[in-house]
């Protein structure tokens, strides 16, 4: 075969034939029939759910979805952890607790627990109460030694110690007992002066010289001066005279009874004037030194009693007062020295030892304060240990007594302030930020923001955000919390939404005076005008409409001309100017819309009622408040008492009170009427 013919019989073979339609259905009509009949079922069933041949639980009694009323479970710790049934935590191994789902109940700042699911998490409440709050000061202190009775021993002359009678530290010794002997020449030759400027003086007696003698006077007065300054006493002086004999040794006494607490010099030892010898200290009083934080120590006055208890004497509680509050801040550790004085006369307290001190403050206004031992006295301003009946001069310092009123001390029993507490463990705290949860209603926990005082071993003094009886949760609060955080509401994470809720006011508008002034002519008439176009304004809310256009029209019309009145003062046209831009579009809004912008229209109406009327006007007006409305602020006005709720309407036409009845020629503001209609 030639080459020609093989080539082209090899092209024949590896050319590709075309394929027939038929040929391709064989090859994919398996496969193709497979795919279309799974997208068909895909879409039946679809259809079937939509119209309700199938339910979207795929079971009835078993259903494991949460719209099908299956129980989810939650941990305590960490609310993200979520299952259907009991189990526990994958995280921290706490039992899962039920969860309250954010359609269980509440508003946008509480939550529903149902009974079952708050005893399984244990949730307990107490009151929040008012009482007289004592707040109980804890801490450590040194004793120290009374400066005011120590003294220092010095010699007055030059000379060389001879004797020590107080030879170690310790020794207890006496007022003028003899502590030491001095060996001084300086001395010696000094009370030879003094004798021999007695005897020249004696030799003039009889001297017709009157000059002569005045000198010879001075010269003994000087030498006898000179003898008192280098250290003798009276009494040595008047042995001096007497005998007429000098000595070169000076007996030193004790110039205070107490203990020598230190010795500074050795027999044989030379001194100088001014050198000291010893130290003595009066024990039978000494000084408790204590620092605390200035915000308690403000608190403190003079003569109150402190407690201590040693740690040398267990068990033995001790009494004394504070005799000093520093009136500076120490820079270094920010704290105030107190100095507490207490009696010491078995001298059982020991300088260097420490003391645990018990300070009880009330809580409140630092005001006047009965103590039994101090009503009616008298006290040292040095030594509050010093308390007598009448008026006289201190014992150890001699400063005149000053009547205990003078540091806010009352002669009969105090009232006590009253505080607002809650227990302690009802406090939750993130930063400066601190809620609680209010059990307002059965099962409703409610988020408060509050502003706490002093925080107690037990309890917490609230400052404001409580009311007297208001029950907050104590146990549990943290799931609680937790429940929040998962249903989207403000919680502990974020208490600044809680902290913006409460801003808003949901109390009815006060007035300290109400006095209204009469307007006159035609401006009064339009003012009352002004009045009747807002009331059928809020007829048509109360009867679930929106007003209409010509509504809107002539209360616009009507303000727009007493804006241009004279007659008016400022407070009226700014009121009046208040409500032209939220009533300009109220019959375009939808009415829930509506409603909202309708309140700062009733705020201004109400309290231009309380300011100014026509001189024609007749007919009371009356203030309603609604403390359901969404957002508070609740307040509004009508031409006659059937109470009609222009904020809920049909659904809930008569919920809130009568606040007051305002009269066109009240003068003086009037009692509140008696609440009408559904709380």
């Amino acid at each position: 075969m030639s080459s020609d013919s093989k080539s082209a019989d090899f092209e024949g073979r590896v050319k590709l034939q075309p394929r027939k339609l038929s040929w391709w259905l064989r090859r994919v009509g398996n496969v193709g029939a497979f795919f279309f009949a799974g997208v068909l079922l895909i879409v039946v069933l679809g259809l079937a759910q939509r119209i309700g041949w199938l339910s979207s639980g795929m079971g009835s009694g078993n259903s494991t979805s949460a719209g099908s009323g299956q129980q989810i479970y939650t941990c305590p710790m960490h609310p993200q952890i979520r299952q259907e049934g009991e189990g526990r935590c994958p995280i921290c191994g706490m039992a899962l607790v039920p969860a309250a789902t954010a359609s269980s109940g509440g508003d946008d700042f509480a939550i529903q627990i149902e009974p079952a699911q708050r005893r399984v998490a244990n949730i307990q409440t107490a009151p929040v109460v008012s009482h007289p709050v004592i707040s109980t000061i804890r801490t450590i202190g040194s004793i120290r030694i009374d400066e005011s009775r120590k003294a220092t021993i010095a010699s007055y002359v030059d000379g060389r110690i001879e004797r020590l009678f107080a030879d170690y530290t310790g020794v207890f010794v006496e007022p003028n007992d003899h502590l030491a002997v001095i060996y001084s020449p300086q001395l010696y030759a000094a009370q030879v002066e003094y004798l021999e400027a007695i005897e020249s003086q004696s030799k003039l007696v009889g001297s017709a010289l009157q000059s002569v003698r005045e000198t010879q006077d001075k010269l003994v007065r000087n030498a006898r001066q000179r003898l008192i300054e280098l250290g003798l006493s009276e009494q040595q002086l008047l042995d001096l005279e007497k005998n007429k004999e000098a000595k070169s040794r000076l007996t030193i006494y004790a110039p205070i009874g107490g203990t020598v607490i230190e010795k500074l010099a050795e027999e044989g030892m030379y001194t100088k004037a001014g050198e000291p010898i010893y130290r003595v200290a009066n024990l039978s009083t000494v000084w408790l030194m204590l620092e605390l934080y200035p915000a308690d120590a403000a608190k403190i006055r003079f003569g109150q009693v402190v407690k201590a208890e040693l740690n040398s004497m267990p068990g033995k509680t001790l009494q004394g007062r504070v005799a000093f509050v520093d009136p500076e801040v120490d820079p270094s550790n920010r704290t105030v020295g107190v100095r507490v004085e207490f009696k010491n006369a078995n001298g059982e307290l020991r300088p260097g030892d420490y003391a645990e001190a018990t300070i009880e403050i009330p809580i409140g206004p630092k005001g006047d304060v009965y103590d039994a031992e101090l009503a009616d006295k008298w006290i040292s301003p040095m030594h509050p240990q010093i308390i007598q009946d009448q008026p006289g001069t201190c014992p150890i310092c001699g400063m005149e007594l000053v009547p205990t009123s003078r540091y806010g001390y009352s002669s009969d029993p105090v009232e006590q302030t009253e505080s607002l507490t809650i227990p302690r463990t009802a406090l939750l705290m993130a930063g400066e930020y601190s809620v609680v949860y209010v059990e307002t209603e059965p099962g409703r926990f409610e988020i408060r923001s509050v502003k706490v005082g002093p925080i107690l071993k037990d309890e917490v003094v609230i400052v404001d955000g409580l009311k007297v009886s208001e029950s907050v949760a104590t146990s549990g609060n943290f799931l609680i919390d937790s429940q929040m955080q998962l249903a989207g509401k403000p919680s502990l994470i974020d208490p600044t939404r809680a902290i913006k809720k409460q801003s808003i006011r949901n109390t009815p508008l006060q007035f300290d005076d109400i006095n209204v002034s009469v307007v006159n002519g035609e401006t009064g008439a339009k003012l009352e005008e002004l009045f009747q176009a807002y009331f059928g304004i809020q007829q048509a809310f109360a009867a679930d409409k929106r007003p209409t256009e010509n509504q809107v029209k002539q209360y616009q019309d009507v303000a727009n001309a007493l804006l241009q009145a004279d007659q008016l003062d400022d407070d009226v046209l700014n009121l009046i100017e208040s409500t032209l831009d939220p009533v300009a579009h109220l019959h375009h809004h939808k009415i829930d819309e509506a409603r909202q912008k309708f309140k700062p229209i009733s705020h201004a109406v109400v309290r231009l009622a309380t300011i100014a009327r026509g001189e024609s006007a007749k007919q009371p007006f009356h203030q309603f408040f609604c403390p359901m409305v969404k957002q508070g602020e609740g307040d509004w006005l009508q031409d006659n008492d059937l109470l009609s709720n222009p904020y809920w309407g049909s659904e809930m036409l008569r919920c809130g009170e009568l606040v007051r009845t305002i009269s066109p020629d009240q003068q003086t503001l009037v009692d509140d009427t008696p609440a009408q209609g559904d709380q």
